[in-house]
C-alpha cells in the first residue's frame, strides 16, 4: 500500500547549518497497517510525514502508494488518496466555513470538481449520519461556524474529514498532543473506532509512549533521521515503556532516564 524506497532529506546542504533530516528509510505498510511512530524531537517523524504527503520531495529515493509512484506528485493530487490530520487543531479546517462546508470539501477531495452546489441535501443527511458516530451533538450544528468549535471538536471534525472518503494512507502527525487529557482519550478513542471501521492503513506520530504501544499492530522508532528499531504485531503484544527504553540504550548506547528523556 505505501513503501518508501532509500529516502533521503537534507535540509541546508553544503552550509554549517546542514542537517541530515531523514536518512535513507525503507519502510512498507501493507494495506490495514497501523504503525505508531515515537522518537525524540529532531528524529525526522514530522519529515518523514511531509515527505509522504508531498510536502516535501526527497533528495534521493521513491514513494511508492498503492503500487504507483508518487515522488513527484504535487501535494495537491496526492492529498486525493491520503488523509492527513495535524498537531493543531486550528489546521486541518477552514475556521470561517460551516461544518457542513467542511465536510462538503473534505466529501469532495477525491471526486471530480464540478459547479454543482457543494450542500445538497442528500449530502446533508449522510453528514449527519457521519456526524453521529463522534457522539459530540455535532450531527446538530451543521450550519455553525467550524472557528466557534472547542479544539476537542475540531479535532474530531479534522479526524473525519481525513477519513470518510477512506483514503489509501492516514496520516496522524501527534493529534492529540495539543489536547487536555480527557479530550485526547476521546480522540484517541475515536481513532481507534474509525480505522477499525475502514481498515485505514495509517502512520501515527506520538510524544506518548504508552499510546503508541496500545494503538496499531506495529511500531517503529526513530532516531537522528533513521528508523533504529522495528516491533512486529506479535513482539508490540509484549511491550512496555521500560522495554522500549531498554531497546533504545542498547542500540544507541545512551542512557536514558525516563520516557520523557527520548520523546520530550
Amino acid at each position: 500500500m505505501l513503501r518508501l524506497n532509500q529516502i533521503n532529506k537534507v535540509f541546508n546542504e553544503g552550509t554549517p547549518d546542514e542537517k541530515i533530516a531523514i536518512d535513507h528509510i525503507e519502510l512498507e505498510l501493507k494495506r490495514g497497517d497501523f504503525v505508531t511512530v515515537i522518537g525524540s524531537n529532531g528524529a525526522g517523524k514530522s519529515t518523514l510525514m511531509n515527505i509522504i504527503s508531498g510536502a516535501l520531495t526527497p533528495d534521493v529515493g521513491e514513494i511508492y502508494l498503492d503500487g504507483k509512484n508518487v515522488t513527484n506528485m504535487t501535494e495537491y493530487n496526492r492529498s486525493k488518496l491520503i488523509g492527513r490530520v495535524f498537531q493543531d487543531p486550528m489546521a486541518g479546517t477552514a475556521p470561517s466555513m460551516t461544518i457542513e462546508e467542511n465536510l462538503a470539501m473534505a466529501y469532495s477531495r477525491n471526486k471530480t470538481r464540478t459547479f454543482r452546489q457543494g450542500v445538497t441535501k442528500k449530502r446533508r443527511e449522510l453528514f449527519k449520519e457521519v456526524l453521529e458516530s463522534l457522539h459530540l451533538g455535532l450531527e446538530n450544528r451543521l450550519t455553525a461556524k467550524v472557528g466557534l468549535l472547542s479544539g476537542g471538536e475540531r479535532q474530531a471534525l479534522s479526524l473525519l474529514m481525513a477519513t470518510f472518503t477512506e483514503p489509501c494512507v492516514l496520516l496522524l502527525d501527534e493529534h492529540t498532543a495539543a489536547l487536555d487529557p480527557s479530550r485526547a482519550e476521546l480522540i484517541t478513542n475515536l481513532t481507534k473506532q474509525i480505522i477499525d471501521q475502514y481498515g485505514l492503513t495509517t502512520l501515527m506520530v506520538t510524544h506518548n509512549m504508552q499510546q503508541a504501544i496500545d494503538l496499531g499492530n506495529r511500531l517503529i522508532m526513530m532516531d537522528k533521521g533513521q528508523i533504529i528499531l522495528e516491533v512486529n504485531e506479535n513482539e508490540k503484544k509484549k511491550l512496555t515503556i521500560e522495554s522500549l527504553l531498554h531497546e533504545f540504550q542498547r542500540i544507541r548506547g545512551t542512557q536514558m532516564a525516563n520516557d520523557r528523556a527520548i520523546l520530550s
